[in-house]
């Protein structure tokens, strides 16, 4: 079978299937498997002396597991089998991206707030988010939905496309696991500070090139000047090295303020301001968040496409 068609067709059925199915919470799935691993494994580890060794052994060893096992997967299936390995490598590129439902997930926060009132907004924001949401204004959490949409559209959308492009299956995989990883220990806190170091950096490193793309791509598919503008203005001042990309790109678009200080796990974390213009978020306004997303997702997959097709024909 062309190898051409061999990757592209994964690709773009994944992404349908993404684009129509979401992330159902019956349906097994491989992310939470990564976190139930990892889970046992920081109890059983971060403990004692040593710790920072532990947790990068520990890190290298989930991540080479990963690869190794989607990897000869794939060959096993493409070398007996073509059509399982399509449906193998489409069901695995459909599971790597979670575009639907972090716009449904950023959806439901801003309809629970208008809805139902500031509390059940709090509680809806609390699933998607880090920080502590028992105090934020409605101003607060809808700014905190936006941050979260601009910046998982770089980890859950482009960045797993982006090592696809470069590993297929295995390599978007291995990105979810090191993803999965910073989500879960990579905090700068007593209990993971040593443990999770490796792991946080370790994702930076993977996401420093995919962060940039993704802001690039928000402000093309809306034409947007004042949002490049941001991007050089404000995307290096984020205590993140990658986050602030995407998020100074989004608040260019909508000419608001992002960032300022927030606590997390009980720690007030001092961040600085993205933009001046500290205007009230309107409830119609995720709307434009999810269409910014939408494109950028479908912008990626073709591009993609388009560098396979160029690439092997």
């Amino acid at each position: 079978m062309d190898k051409t068609l061999l990757l592209i067709l994964p690709l773009l059925t994944g992404y349908l299937l993404d684009l129509l199915l979401g992330d159902p919470e019956r349906l097994p799935h491989p992310i939470r498997l990564f976190g139930n691993t990892i889970y046992k494994g920081e109890k059983l580890l971060n403990k004692g002396n040593n710790r920072f060794l532990k947790g990068t052994l520990f890190t290298l060893a989930l991540c080479a597991t990963a690869f190794f096992f989607f990897y000869y997967s794939s060959v096993m299936l493409l070398t007996f089998q073509p059509i399982l390995y399509l449906i193998f490598s489409t069901v695995f590129v459909y599971y790597g991206l979670a575009n639907k439902s972090l716009i449904e997930e950023g959806k439901k926060v801003f309809h629970a707030l208008e809805a139902q009132g500031i509390e059940a907004g709090r509680k809806q924001l609390s699933r998607i988010v880090g920080r502590d949401t028992t105090a934020l204004t409605p101003q607060q959490i809808r700014i905190a939905v936006l941050e979260t949409m601009s910046e998982n559209l770089s980890d859950g959308v482009v960045a797993p496309l982006f090592y696809y492009a470069i590993a297929g299956v295995p390599g978007m995989m291995t990105y979810k696991m090191i993803n999965t990883l910073d989500s879960m220990v990579g905090y700068r806190n007593e209990r993971y500070e040593q443990f999770g170091k490796f792991a946080a950096r370790l994702d930076d490193v993977a996401n420093f090139i995919p962060a940039r793309i993704t802001a690039l791509l928000m402000v093309l598919v809306s034409y947007s000047w004042r949002g490049l503008q941001f991007i050089f203005q404000y995307g290096n001042k984020h205590k993140s090295p990658n986050s602030g990309y995407p998020e100074a790109a989004l608040a260019g678009i909508m000419d608001s303020r992002f960032g300022g200080p927030n606590n997390y796990h009980g720690i007030r974390v001092e961040k600085p301001f993205i933009g001046t213009n500290d205007r009230a978020v309107m409830h119609h306004e995720i709307a434009l968040a999810g269409s910014i997303n939408h494109k950028v997702c479908l912008c990626a997959v073709l591009i993609i496409s388009l560098i396979i097709y160029l690439t092997f024909t």
